[in-house]
């Protein structure tokens, strides 16, 4: 009588067998190619052309002008200067120059994002009559240039009493943004579930509860980010508060650091300094706000 014994190895040792093959397949699959790395030089090619003029400005705003003149723009500061930011803050009056763009730009969005709500809300959900025709007229104010309405702004603007007045540049500019702001956001709302709206309406809600109890939580990624748009393209707006404020008491910042530069004088540290002091304000609200816009533009992505 032939007895058989079959040898069975553990399951630990099964396990053990099959992780080389396993570790082999994640390095083969972890290893970079040929075409990865060109597109990690091109990116940091990108990168660096992006930051060029950035560190170039960070480098002469602490520079003397006889240092300037003698190593150029691209040296090192012999010595840093840090009493220049401080002497192109006091000549700019950027407190003034800082208060008026952060009260004009929190304003602007505001009022646009609110308009841009309504708008969208009755073009996109409301499906009210004649909706292409208002959809191309607020696509029409997005393409027409602003050398073209400065002029009847202006004449509208000193007719009204509003001239050289923060209130009435600000109300401009946030309905001019409403336009680009409605016509995102309606065709967003075009494609906004139906069944959620007939079911609140079936249980009681009106328009109102409908709008802010369902439509703005869901809608929120894309006002996110026309909050941050809307606010950086009020904060650089230079045509408009050039023509309609022109005391000092009311002017941005971008308005301020013109002075800098002079028709036959100018001081490149002294603009250097002047770039930097209108960019930080900027960086910081980017640095603040960077995961709300990251977080609507994929959510934007994904739907």
């Amino acid at each position: 009588m032939t007895t058989h014994t079959t040898s069975t190895a553990p399951p630990s040792h099964r396990r053990k067998a099959g992780k080389p093959k396993a570790v082999k397949a994640r390095a083969t699959g972890n290893r970079r190619t040929p075409g990865s790395y060109a597109v990690l030089a091109a990116v940091a090619v990108f990168v660096l052309a992006f930051l060029a003029p950035f560190i170039v400005i960070l480098l002469n705003s602490f520079k003397t002008s006889a240092d300037f003149r003698s190593n150029g723009s691209l040296s090192l500061p012999a010595q840093w200067n840090w009493s220049i930011i401080a002497e192109v803050w006091e000549r700019v009056g950027f407190t003034q120059k800082l208060f008026n763009s952060i009260q004009i730009s929190l304003g602007v969005v505001l009022i646009a994002v609110l308009l841009a709500l309504f708008n969208a809300y009755a073009i996109g959900i409301g499906r009210i009559r004649w909706r292409t025709p208002f959809l191309i007229f607020f696509l029409g104010v997005n393409v027409l240039p602003q050398e073209g309405l400065v002029y009847p702004i202006y004449y509208l603007f000193k007719e009204m009493g509003l001239y050289d007045g923060k209130l009435g540049y600000t109300i401009l500019v946030g309905i001019t943004y409403s336009a680009f702001g409605t016509y995102l956001l309606s065709s967003v709302f075009a494609s906004f579930p139906r069944e959620l709206i007939e079911a609140a309406s079936m249980d009681g809600a009106g328009r109102w509860t409908i709008l802010w109890r369902i439509v703005l939580p869901m809608s929120w990624p894309t006002l996110s980010v026309m909050c941050v748009f809307f606010f950086v393209w009020s904060w650089n707006e230079f045509l408009y508060p050039l023509v309609l404020l022109i005391s000092n008491d009311n002017q941005t910042v971008p308005l301020g650091l013109s002075v800098m530069q002079g028709q036959y004088t100018s001081d490149p540290t002294a603009m250097s300094a002047a770039a930097l002091l209108g960019i930080v304000p900027m960086v910081i609200f980017f640095l603040i706000f960077q995961r709300s816009l990251t977080r609507g533009m994929t959510a934007g992505a994904v739907k």
